[in-house]
């Protein structure tokens, strides 16, 4: 019954004695190999684990630099957003991403417009101090301020990225005869497609600058074109007559593409459209009357009535007048009598008239042509599924074509569908697989910091950690003197007995070392009982006989 008790608090004991024994070499070593010793293993820890943190973390790439605090405000906030994670330097200018996710991370604050450099508005005078300030200076800043506060307005429309404005204020002048009009110039970035209304943009303007007309105002996209400008010359005109037709076709292919993608299936057509407009501007003036409307107005009636008589005194001159006669009572030949009478009757009519006036400042279709080619595979699997022929199939496809793009055959619209095999050219490549070198390449940085890494830890074990063992574990106190027992006893009594009678006369209490906490006589008793009972006991025996 005692052997098992014994074995059960045989592990807990030899536990015990391993975390005595450190304790007792610890306290052997004194103070200052003990500090040594800890600012050791400190420095190993250190260094460890340090390098382990410049290991294992990700290296980074600059993303942008020379970015203001509010820049790097929105752009830290955008990339949150997308989850990319981000690191800046202490001056709030630079912004750092992991080196895999520098092209995803422009990507995405190209699409935001990030960074744009925003122009400060009426904050500039907070900088400018009061004293020293010229009447010049003064304007000067007074126009950054307002172009700055503009341009944020603009760039708060959806259809807007980034905007920068130009400005020049009106001034009467000295020696002018007329004063210099105010004027401005836009330039915009759009956020889609679609480019922002100019309209819009040059009422902001106009509203903005006092004087200011939205005719004096010009609106640029960055690629050069013209939304908007203060003159309508022959050049400003083309090139809204270019746009209007590149929009216009755009629409129609939308339209086409829409119609022909349910039925066809994405990437088996192709389309094209062209459109001719024409933008002349047209008034047509015109006046039409209706004889059988009409609408007695009034009626004037004149009677007139005369009586005349004529009486002529002279008389006739003939031959009669030369023949010598009796003088007789003759009378004038010539008497004339007339009456006439006359009856006038007016009558004035209203015909009912309308006036159409017509003026056209739009734009109208000179002719639209359109171009589908359609992959012949796909088309004749689709026909012989459908148990039809192909040029079934094309007639259906340019009658949708017909109806998707609005065409008219009195106009002039025409539209031509094909069948053909399509190349594979359109079908983009696999990239290719790194490589080995590749891989290297790539984490050629990080090799070379732990190559560095591992040089120190190997530099710092070789010159300073052994010269430190070396010190603290020199002077080693050496083990007790064991006197040897009766012959008659196990090993395990001899080292119990030498350890008992250890002389008394020795120079101060020797230092207990692990070796002789170990054979202790308690310990050796105890182990001496649980390998053999009964010689253990005969032992005992002895010795009290012996006293």
């Amino acid at each position: 019954m005692i052997r098992p008790a014994s074995q059960r608090g045989w592990g807990n004991m030899a536990i015990r004695d391993q975390i005595d024994a450190l304790r007792v070499s610890l306290l052997g070593l004194g103070a200052r190999r003990l500090a040594a010793l800890v600012a050791v293993g400190v420095a190993i820890v250190a260094i460890v684990g340090v390098g382990s943190y410049y290991v294992s973390r990700a290296e980074k790439d600059v993303l942008y630099v020379g970015l203001t605090a509010s820049d790097v405000s929105r752009i830290g906030a955008v990339l949150k957003e997308a989850g990319i994670p981000f690191d800046s330097n202490s001056e709030a200018n630079k912004i750092f991403v992991n080196r895999g996710d520098t092209a995803r991370a422009r990507m995405i604050l190209a699409e935001r417009g990030l960074p744009n450099n925003a122009t400060a508005g009426y904050e500039l005078f907070d900088k400018l101090g009061s004293l020293g300030l010229t009447s010049f200076m003064q304007n000067i800043t007074r126009v950054r301020a307002l172009e700055g506060e503009i341009a944020r307005t603009i760039e708060a429309m959806r259809a807007v990225n980034s905007a920068r404005v130009h400005l020049v204020m009106a001034d009467a002048g000295s020696f002018r005869r007329e004063p210099q009009a105010a004027t401005a110039s836009v330039v915009v970035k759009p956020a889609g497609a679609e480019p922002p209304s100019a309209a819009a943009i040059r009422q902001i303007v106009a509203s903005a600058v006092p004087g200011m007309k939205p005719d004096h105002v010009s609106v640029l996209s960055t690629d050069g074109t013209i939304l908007s400008a203060g003159d309508d010359g022959p050049g400003v005109a083309s090139g809204k007559m270019l746009d209007l037709e590149k929009q216009v076709s755009r629409e129609i292919n939308d339209n086409i593409r829409k119609t022909l993608t349910p039925v066809l299936g994405l990437g088996n057509f192709e389309t094209s459209v062209t459109v001719r407009l024409n933008l002349d501007r047209k008034q047509i003036n015109e006046t039409a009357f209706d004889p059988e409307s009409k609408a007695e107005r009034s009626t004037r009636t004149v009677k007139e009535s005369s009586n005349s008589q004529n009486t002529n005194q002279k008389w006739n001159i003939s031959v009669e007048q030369n023949i010598p006669t009796d003088q007789q009572n003759t009378k004038p030949s010539d008497q004339s009598k007339r009456a006439s009478e006359r009856k006038e009757e007016t009558t004035n009519y209203e015909v009912s008239s309308k006036s159409v006036t017509t003026q056209s400042e739009g734009y109208r279709v000179e002719n639209i042509a359109v171009a589908v080619v359609l992959n012949r595979k796909p088309l004749l699997a689709a026909a012989d599924s459908a148990k039809t022929a192909p040029d079934e199939q094309i007639r259906v496809v340019e009658r949708l074509v017909s109806s998707a793009a609005g065409l008219d055959s009195l106009r002039g619209d025409k539209a031509t569908v094909v069948a053909l095999d399509f190349a594979g050219g359109n079908e983009f490549d696999q990239a290719p697989s790194l490589t080995f070198w590749d891989h290297v390449m790539e984490g050629l940085g990080s090799y070379v910091i732990a190559a560095a890494l591992l040089i120190s830890t190997i530099l710092f074990v070789a010159v300073g950690l052994r010269p430190s063992l070396r010190m603290i574990l020199e002077n080693k106190p050496k083990p007790a003197p064991q006197i040897a027992a009766d012959k008659r006893t196990t090993p395990v009594l001899e080292t119990v007995a030498a350890t008992v009678e250890t002389p008394d006369n020795a120079e101060g209490p020797p230092l207990p070392t692990p070796s002789a906490k170990k054979n202790s006589p308690l310990k050796s008793v105890e182990k001496a009982i649980a390998e053999d009972e009964e010689k253990a006991a005969a032992v005992l025996i002895d010795w009290i006989r012996e006293g």
